[in-house]
């Protein structure tokens, strides 16, 4: 086992848990030794309801990951989501006069900028540097030396519930886990996920989870937009156990086995056998019927999001596309649904930069996990050397 500095990833989502460890690998790579998952129970809408069932749900992946790789995880960072993730745009705003920018121009205005008020019961968990507005010149990245009377930097900052982090955080702890810090997922996602050349020339990332679905939308290679909305596939799920009155478990088995995004005309007069529970008699659905009823919701999600987005004013700069990650990005068609509903190219993601996960099922949903790591591990580097082995040690024991 390597004896470099090793970063471990949780995400608790609603529908599955899941650890990553990782280490930086070579060309800048980071390199996955080992996961852990494991069937989530207790939490819905992204929110705990169970906090003896989510314990045991943290455990059983640690366990899995410990078993798989030999170290004994003792510190984590935590994946933040969930409808109570709100994010807005701060500006600050320096007067200095008909003058040249200085340094000291920018390090004010940041100050400026990152004194963000936020309400009662909620705390901030990221501050996003935009970019800088010289007197009526908008998008300027580096504004040292150019004239101006008023210079503008705008920050977006992204924060939570505090009792929801609470939970979070304490449900790890009685694990015997250290939280070194939260993160917001989509976030993380999009470390995972996306490339500089689509960061570039606009692209917005959407992580179809369980209960919730994050987005995050870059700009000229800046967050512009991010968030969290409490719709996921568990909500499809239920649709499909009401609309068919079948259990929760056999209409998630239906959904991934033979559900689609997309009503598919050629289905007319076919008939999707349901699983048989003992004392009930065999029946089928229409394969029509249950497409219908995904797309209903799914579309129901992609054009809240495009709405979302709208009032943002980020869908004129999407230059690269919709990006999907998450479980649900491997729901049939999915793809297609968000191509016509956004009206751009889509592509299911693909991990970047990452080493370790080709054996993998449905890499795209580990991509919050995987995605923790790479922060985590890129976070100790931008610290410098000073300090670093000191706070990460005994993280792990070898």
């Amino acid at each position: 086992m390597s004896k470099s500095l090793i970063v471990a990833g949780l995400e608790i989502g609603t529908s599955r848990t899941v650890l990553c460890a990782g280490e930086q690998g070579e060309q800048g790579k980071v390199n996955i030794i080992g996961t852990g998952t494991y069937p989530t129970t207790g939490v819905r809408k992204g929110q705990i309801v169970d906090m003896e069932q989510v314990q045991v749900c943290i455990k059983r992946a640690v366990e899995q990951l410990e078993e798989s790789t030999n170290i004994n995880v003792w510190h984590v960072l935590v994946a933040v989501s969930g409808g109570h993730i709100h994010s807005k745009v701060n500006p600050g705003v320096l007067s200095i006069g008909d003058a040249d920018i200085t340094q000291e121009d920018v390090q004010d205005v940041t100050e400026l900028a990152n004194n963000v008020k936020i309400e009662d019961g909620r705390v901030l968990l990221h501050t996003i540097r935009q970019s800088f507005k010289v007197d009526d010149q908008p998008g300027i990245i580096r504004p040292v030396g150019m004239r101006c009377k008023v210079l503008q930097l705008d920050i977006l900052a992204i924060d939570a519930l505090q009792n929801r982090l609470d939970n979070m955080m304490n449900a790890v702890h009685k694990c015997q886990l250290e939280v070194s810090d939260t993160v917001f997922g989509g976030i993380c996602a999009a470390i995972a996920t996306l490339t500089p050349q689509q960061k570039s020339n606009g692209v917005v990332m959407i992580d179809l989870g369980g209960g919730t679905t994050n987005y995050v939308a870059f700009r000229e290679n800046v967050i512009a937009a991010a968030g969290s909305i409490a719709l996921g596939g568990d909500h499809v799920t239920n649709d499909i156990a009401l609309a068919f009155k079948i259990a929760h478990n056999h209409a998630e088995e239906i959904k991934r086995s033979e559900g689609s995004a997309l009503v598919d005309q050629e289905s007319n007069g076919e008939r999707v056998n349901l699983p048989v529970d003992k004392g009930f008699a065999p029946r089928s659905i229409s394969r029509k019927s249950l497409h219908t009823v995904i797309n209903a919701r799914m579309d129901e999600l992609f054009r809240l999001l495009r709405d979302i987005l709208g009032e943002q004013d980020v869908l004129p700069n999407l230059g690269g596309g919709v990006v999907l990650c998450g479980g649900g990005a491997y729901l049939k068609k999915v793809k297609d649904l968000a191509q016509n509903v956004f009206g751009i190219p889509c592509t299911i993601a693909t991990l970047q930069n990452v080493t370790g996960v080709e054996g993998l099922e449905q890499p795209a949903s580990f991509a919050t996990a995987v995605g923790l790591v790479q922060y985590g591990l890129r976070n100790e580097a931008d610290k410098g050397k000073k300090g670093i082995m000191e706070m990460v040690k005994g993280w792990f024991k070898k």
